[in-house]
């Protein structure tokens, strides 16, 4: 049986390990997984109305991420979901506050990381450009399916402008069940069947407020997860963002893939 790693990603870090010799105040903002080892009763994590999946409305605000080598990622958003956060990120992007910057964090099988302008993690502000960013907002309508856009947080669990789009994994039953023994989370049957159908990472639901989807692209980040990075997870070739808009759907076909890069037909009804 395959081992799931849980904690893969390294706790939130005040600074990288050369920094803190000299006593650097700069956080690094990533991701971290949930400490469960105290955990007793089990959790169902349940939802018969998740809504990654809806196809945005002809005419409805998109964002857009034009990845140098690469194309274009696009993201259907969900202020109803996440109004403050939405904002945010709309702010940001049509500041021009994405262009030019990096995906600073490369994880094959889990995210790539960016919108920090610093380009190390320990960067960001949000779009009232306050360097301490403002309070999440967790859908439980929202998940962290292939594709799924999220803020990355720190210690502060505040949201800035650095984001993350979930590559994933492949959710198989024994993923499911080392998740529940692991840590005491249970999946329904319906939140099971859409994991597994499209993958993702379920263990980062609730901690991280995920306001976006990516519908036409995806291929994109897959290939980029995929790319050489240092120690630091940082690609060795920079993966820029050349250009970020805000657009309108104009109707064309979207393109859901899964974690596996396999193109999947998805349902809204």
């Amino acid at each position: 049986m395959q081992k799931y790693d849980f904690r893969r990603t390294s706790a939130v870090l005040l600074c990288g390990t050369m920094l803190l010799l000299t006593g650097c105040k700069q956080k690094t903002v990533t991701l971290e997984s949930t400490d469960y080892t105290d955990q007793v009763d089990e959790q169902i994590v349940s939802s018969s109305d998740i809504v990654n999946f809806t196809l945005p409305q002809k005419g409805e605000e998109i964002a857009v991420l034009t990845i140098k080598g690469y194309g274009d990622v696009k993201i259907k958003l969900f202020p109803e979901e996440t109004p403050k956060g939405v904002e945010n990120f709309k702010k940001l992007v049509e500041s021009g506050f994405y262009d030019e910057l990096i995906f600073h964090r490369v994880v094959d099988s889990f995210v790539i990381q960016g919108g920090d302008p610093r380009g190390n993690g320990t960067g960001g502000v949000d779009a009232w450009g306050s360097n301490t960013g403002f309070e999440q907002t967790i859908s439980g309508r929202l998940c962290h399916v292939t594709g799924a856009v999220a803020y990355a947080i720190g210690q502060d669990k505040l949201n800035k402008s650095q984001f993350y789009i979930v590559t994933g994994q492949e959710i198989t039953s024994d993923y499911l069940q080392q998740l529940r023994d692991a840590a005491g989370i249970s999946l329904s049957p319906e939140l099971t069947q859409l994991y597994q159908n499209a993958g993702g990472q379920p263990f980062l639901d609730g901690g991280y407020e995920v306001f976006g989807q990516v519908f036409d692209g995806l291929e994109h980040c897959l290939a980029i997860q995929k790319v050489a990075v240092d120690g630091e997870q940082k690609p060795k070739t920079p993966v820029v963002i050349e250009k970020a808009i805000i657009t309108e759907y104009d109707g064309t076909v979207p393109h859901w893939y899964n974690a596996a890069g396999e193109e999947i037909s998805v349902s809204s009804d």
